[in-house]
C-alpha cells in the first residue's frame, strides 16, 4: 500500500511516501527549488518521492494533507473580524493566495497527481505533529507533547500514544502561542521570524536574563501547568504585518534591531531572557503532561521542539525517563506524520516498536547519488578530482581534518529536517581554536557568534559530554565534561567571551560550556562513523565539527551541482563527494564562474 503525505502553504513544504507503513522517502521542497523554507506546493518533492518508490500517481492508495485548510481559514477570518478594521492590510495581503489556491487543495492535488483517483484525506495540524513524534519513536506507550506557532486554532497539544492509537486530549489555542512568542522576540532581535529562531537560541548564552521579570510581569500570565495567556496588547501578529508593536518597543526601550546591524549587549540580554522564559514554559508543560498521563516516556514535535536547549533541560530536570524528538519537528515533519496517521490510526494497521531503534532511519530519507552520477557531473564540469576506494576515503578525510583542513562532506541520502547529520555536512577539527571563526566568516558567511555542533562516536559521548544517552538527531544540548574543560576568566561580557578557550575542543564548546550534540553509530551511517573513528585513532579525539553543507540563507545542498557550487564559492579546502576527493587548489576559477555568483536571501 502506498500513502503520500503532503505539507505546504505555510513554510517548509514537504512530501513523504510510505509503502506498507515503512518510510521510503521524505524531503523538503526547498532542497530542489533552492528557496529556503519554500512554502509552495511540493511538486518536486512529490515527483521525487514517487520515483524513489518506483510508482506513478495511479499507484497511490491514499493522499493525505497535514492540516485542515477550511478551519485555518476560519481562524484567519475570525481573527480579522475581532481586530477589524486595524488588520485590513494583513487581511487583504493574505486573501488572494487563500481564494486562488489554499482553499482548493483537493483540486490542486488531483491536478498535480494526474491519474490519481483515490481518496484525499486531511488530518489536524497538531495531530500530524503528534503522529510524526510517536509513530517513528522506539516507544510502544508514551506521552506526546506538541508545541509550535499555530495550526488551525491550536498552538500546543498533549495526549498519549499506545500501540497504533494516538489521542490528544488537551490544547492551547491561538493567539496564545509559545512558537509565536519566541518568533516575536526573534523579529525584535533583528532576525527573520520563522527562520532565525535558532540564532536567538545561539545568542542567548552571551547575555544575562535581565528582562526575565519584565517579560513575566507584562507579556504573559503563566500557570503552574505550563499553560499561559499572552498580553496581546504588545504583539502585532493578529492585526499587523509585524510580530511586535509600539507598546512592545516602549516596554523594551526602543525599536527592533535592524537586520545586519551590530548586535548589542541589550540584544544578547533580550535573547537570554526570552530563552529562559521559554525553557520555564517547556519544563512546566512537560511536568504537567507527566502528571496527567502517568507515562515515563515523552515524544516531542512541532517547531518549538527544535529548541534543543529546552529539550536538554526537559531531559535533565523533567520527570520523564526517556524522550524522543522528531528531527523534522517543524511543518515538514507534518507530511510524515499525516501519512503515518493514515496507516496506523485511519486504517488500523498494527504497530510494533523496538526500544533499541526508531523507525526514522537516522532521518536519511532524501535523494542520494551514485558514484557514476557524481563522476559524470564532475567530468561535465571539468573539475579535477581524485577517485579513492570506499575504504581509503574515510582515512584520507580524517588525515585532512587533523592537518587543519575544512572538508565538504557529501555522502549517501540527504537528511530530512533542518539538521545536517553526516550526509550533507561541512566538517572540521574541533581542537583548533581558530576553526569556529574561520568556518563562520570564511565558509558559512554568517555571524561570528554562532556555535558549531559536534558529532561524537556514540560509545565515546559520555567521556566527552554530560550525556548518558544517544542524541542521533542533534536535538539535545548538554555540557562538555568537567575534565575536558579549561580554566578561564569569565569576567567578559558579550562577544568578548568568544576569545576564551573553554575546553580541549573549543570550536564546538559554546560560551556556557554547552554543546548541541550529535552521536553517531556505525549501523546508521557507516562511512561517516568510519571517518570519525579514523580521526579518533589519529588524534585521540572522537569528536569532529559538523555544520550544515550550505552558506547562510541557502537550503542544505541536495545535488552534486549544489555541493560543488557551495564548495567553489566558499573557503572550504576539500570536497569529499561519494568516493571522489576534490582539492580547492586544483580547481579552475575563471572570472564570472557561476559557482561564485549565486546568492541567497539572508535569514
Amino acid at each position: 500500500m502506498n500513502i503520500l503525505g503532503i505539507s505546504s502553504f505555510y513554510h517548509d513544504s514537504a512530501a513523504c511516501l510510505l509503502q506498507d507503513g515503512e518510510i521510503i522517502a521524505a524531503v523538503e521542497e526547498e532542497r530542489f527549488t533552492r528557496k529556503k523554507h519554500d512554502f509552495n506546493f511540493p511538486t518536486h518533492s512529490i515527483r521525487w518521492c514517487l520515483s524513489q518508490g518506483r510508482i506513478t500517481p495511479k499507484d497511490l492508495d491514499y493522499v493525505v494533507f497535514y492540516d485542515k485548510p477550511f478551519i485555518k481559514f476560519e481562524r484567519i477570518l475570525e481573527t480579522y473580524l475581532m481586530y477589524a478594521p486595524s488588520g485590513i492590510r494583513q487581511f487583504i495581503q493574505a486573501m488572494p493566495l487563500w481564494l486562488k489556491q489554499k482553499l482548493w487543495i483537493p483540486e490542486l492535488i488531483r491536478k498535480e497527481l494526474a491519474g490519481y483517483s483515490g481518496k484525499i484525506l486531511f488530518t489536524g495540524h497538531h495531530e500530524s505533529h503528534a503522529a510524526s513524534a510517536f509513530y517513528p519513536s522506539p516507544f510502544n506507550d508514551a506521552a506526546i507533547l506538541t508545541m509550535d506557532g499555530v495550526g488551525e486554532w491550536e498552538t500546543a497539544s498533549f495526549g498519549t500514544g499506545s500501540g497504533s492509537n494516538i489521542e490528544l486530549q488537551y490544547y492551547l489555542r491561538f493567539p496564545h502561542s509559545l512558537g509565536l512568542f519566541y518568533s516575536a522576540f526573534t523579529y525584535y532581535a533583528g532576525f527573520k521570524a520563522n527562520s532565525g529562531e535558532y540564532k536567538l537560541m545561539g545568542l542567548a548564552p552571551y547575555g544575562r536574563p535581565r528582562y526575565f521579570n519584565l517579560i513575566m510581569d507584562n507579556l504573559l500570565d503563566l500557570k503552574n501547568d505550563g499553560s499561559f495567556k499572552l498580553n496581546m496588547k504588545y504583539f502585532g501578529y493578529c492585526n499587523g504585518l509585524r510580530m511586535t508593536n509600539a507598546r512592545f518597543e516602549r516596554l523594551f526601550g526602543g525599536p527592533p534591531r535592524k537586520p545586519e546591524t551590530a548586535i548589542t549587549q541589550k540584544d544578547m540580554d533580550i535573547a537570554a531572557s526570552v530563552q529562559k522564559v521559554t525553557e520555564e514554559i517547556m519544563l512546566r508543560m512537560s511536568c504537567h503532561v507527566h502528571a496527567v498521563t502517568g507515562k515515563d516516556k515523552l515524544c516531542l514535535a512541532g517547531g518549538v521542539s527544535l529548541n534543543c536547549v529546552g529539550n536538554g533541560r526537559i531531559l535533565r530536570e523533567g520527570p520523564f525517563k526517556e524522550i524522543w524528538i522528531q528531527p523534522a519537528g517543524g511543518d515538514a515533519g507534518g507530511a510524515l506524520g499525516a501519512a503515518m496517521l493514515v496507516w496506523h490510526k485511519y486504517l488500523g494497521n498494527r504497530r510494533s516498536a523496538d526500544e533499541k531503534s526508531d523507525k526514522q532511519k537516522a532521518s536519511l530519507l532524501g535523494p542520494s547519488y551514485s558514484d557514476a552520477e557524481i563522476e559524470e557531473f564532475l567530468r561535465m564540469s571539468g573539475a579535477p578530482y581524485h577517485k579513492l576506494s570506499s575504504q581509503d576515503l574515510p582515512d584520507k578525510v580524517a588525515e585532512l581534518l587533523a592537518s587543519g583542513s575544512v572538508v565538504g562532506w557529501f555522502q549517501g541520502r540527504l537528511e530530512f529536517g533542518p539538521r545536517a547529520l553526516g550526509s550533507r555536512s561541512i566538517i572540521g577539527d574541533p581542537r583548533n581554536p581558530q576553526m569556529q571563526s574561520r568556518m563562520n566568516l570564511k565558509i558559512k558567511y554568517r555571524e561570528s557568534f554562532r556555535p558549531f555542533a559536534p558529532t561524537v562516536l556514540k560509545e565515546e559521548a559520555g567521556n566527552w559530554f554530560e550525556l548518558d544517552r544517544e542524541s542521533p538527531y542533534m536535538l539535545l544540548v548538554a555540557g562538555v565534561k568537567e575534565d575536558r574543560r579549561l580554566r578561564c576568566e569569565d569576567a567578559q561580557e558579550g562577544f568578548a567571551m568568544l576569545k576564551l578557550m573553554r575546553s580541549v575542543i573549543p570550536a564546538v564548546t559554546h560560551v556556557d560550556y554547552s554543546a548541541r550534540i550529535q552521536t553517531v553509530k556505525k549501523e546508521d551511517n557507516p562511512i561517516y562513523y568510519n571517518m570519525i573513528n579514523s580521526f579518533y585513532k589519529k588524534t585521540g579525539c572522537p569528536v569532529i565539527i559538523n555544520t550544515s553543507f550550505n552558506v547562510r540563507g541557502e537550503p542544505l545542498v541536495c545535488t552534486p551541482r549544489d555541493a560543488f557550487g557551495c564548495f567553489m564559492r566558499t573557503g572550504m579546502d576539500y570536497l569529499a563527494m561519494g568516493n571522489f576527493l576534490l582539492d580547492k587548489k586544483e580547481q579552475k576559477q575563471p572570472e564570472g564562474n557561476v559557482f561564485r555568483q549565486k546568492s541567497f536571501e539572508l535569514d
